[in-house]
């Protein structure tokens, strides 16, 4: 489990159970151990995990761990804030942006 957050742990094995599997919003950070814009943003996704909690899924994956999610998705910088609904990709944010810019997404994919 990433942090001790309410943030759910998304790997390649289990990204079609996780995403691609349900209904609901789901929010994944795409992020890497070494990469400093990711420390800046992890906390906010954390605190949006908590927020969400119980009207979206809000995920982490490591794309060093991950590749082929990563691949699959064209994910070429991180981190990459990818949004998912009822399975499919719905939406996009490169970089280590402000929350309010991520709870604007929310809002408009909720």
């Amino acid at each position: 489990m990433a942090g001790n957050g309410n943030a759910v742990e998304i790997t390649d094995g289990n990204f079609s159970t996780e995403v691609e599997g349900t209904d609901e919003l789901v929010m994944v950070d795409f992020w890497a151990t070494w990469c400093g814009p990711c420390r800046m943003v992890a906390p906010i996704v954390e605190e949006l995990a908590s927020e969400y909690s119980g009207k979206m899924k809000v995920g982490k994956l490591d794309v060093d761990a991950n590749q082929q999610t990563a691949v699959k998705f064209n994910v070429r910088s991180i981190p990459s804030i990818l949004f998912f609904k009822g399975g499919k990709h719905v939406d996009t944010v490169v970089g280590a942006v402000p929350k309010p810019q991520l709870e604007r997404k929310i809002q408009e994919h909720l």
